[in-house]
């Protein structure tokens, strides 16, 4: 058996996520009487760190108390940063003095997780620049905004790079947990902590919960116009010729600029916002696959039903029969 490992689970200043800091806590804590009920010894060694030894206050109501401060001498083998909620540019001022301390552990042999919208503060590290990383998805055009120089894989759950993890949206933390108790303690624990929380195991893909909204914080006046047509006649056969010449543009101008103001291709962005339309109504209606293929433009079976599962993550079968409720309940 491998030698105890510590894990520092970060205290950061502003709106965390409190489910997130107690989640990590009664994981690897767990995992600890598993061992000990297997006649094994405990593997982890749990800590909270703060900037101080000071309680640390959530929502005005909830105080966690830091074991160590960032000043303190410990081996850390493990750091997780939990989300914080907010204002990002805020978020990342108010955290700053954790950066430096975050990047010396990691360069000291650290490994370090953020969980959700926590890749916001591990990214301001600069640790992650020219890695990739998953966060909430509908944090993804701020997080590509703030940090264009971090490949953001916005539709993983999970994503593991020379000794950094990073996790997709909310509850898909437990998946990175889950992860990491799998490389430290091995498959058989993992499937145990799995199965006594009830936690889907192997999900690879947020793509199925995300909710496309187009990226409009930009100022390109045509470029808006352009997302606004499409979103109006998505029912529509769109082209980019037909675009590019409705806005006075060279098609090359248009798809150089769309691109660059949306991270979406002129093309993809048609796309997301037909499959996006699509999964509404797959949500909320009786009607049949061609029905809904035929309502948002697409003609062709084949090609639907591969567009619709490369951007929602599942067949339009398995959609429907996910999130529609009568076919929850029959």
């Amino acid at each position: 058996m491998s030698r105890i490992k510590n894990i520092s689970i970060l205290l950061p200043k502003g709106a965390a996520t409190l489910t997130c800091i107690e989640g990590s806590f009664f994981m690897f804590n767990r995992v600890n009487e598993f061992l000990v009920s297997m006649g094994k010894p405990p593997m982890f060694n749990v800590k909270m760190v703060g900037l101080t030894t000071d309680p640390v206050s959530y929502q005005g109501v909830f105080s966690v108390i830091p074991d160590l401060s960032v000043h303190d001498s410990y081996k850390h083998d493990l750091i997780i940063i939990p989300p914080v909620n907010g204002e990002w540019e805020s978020i990342v001022e108010m955290n700053k003095e954790f950066f430096p301390w975050v990047s010396a552990q990691y360069k000291s042999g650290s490994e370090i997780a953020s969980l959700c919208v926590g890749a916001f503060l591990l990214a301001s590290t600069g640790l992650m620049n020219g890695k990739s990383c998953a966060t909430h998805w509908f944090a993804a055009n701020d997080f590509r905004k703030m940090f264009p120089e971090i490949n953001l894989v916005s539709e993983k759950i999970i994503t593991d790079e020379n000794g950094i993890y990073t996790s997709g949206g909310a509850n898909s933390f437990w998946n990175l947990l889950l992860y990491i108790v799998e490389k430290y303690a091995g498959r058989e624990i993992m499937l145990l902590c799995a199965k006594m929380y009830e936690i889907e195991i192997d999900r690879g893909s947020q793509a199925s919960f995300s909710i496309f909204t187009g990226q409009k914080d930009h100022l390109d006046e045509p470029v808006k116009k352009a997302q606004e047509f499409i979103e109006n006649h998505f029912q529509d056969r769109l082209t980019v010729e037909q675009l590019a010449d409705m806005f006075a543009l060279g098609r090359r101008s248009l798809e150089r600029r769309f691109k660059k103001a949306t991270n979406n291709t002129v093309v993809e962005y048609i796309q997301r916002v037909k499959i996006e339309a699509a999964k509404k109504s797959f949500e909320s209606s009786r009607k049949n696959i061609n029905e809904v293929m035929y309502e948002v433009g697409y003609s062709d079976t084949k090609a639907f039903r591969t567009i619709f599962k490369k951007i929602a993550g599942l067949s339009p079968i398995e959609y429907r029969n996910r999130y529609n409720k009568e076919m929850l309940a029959a």
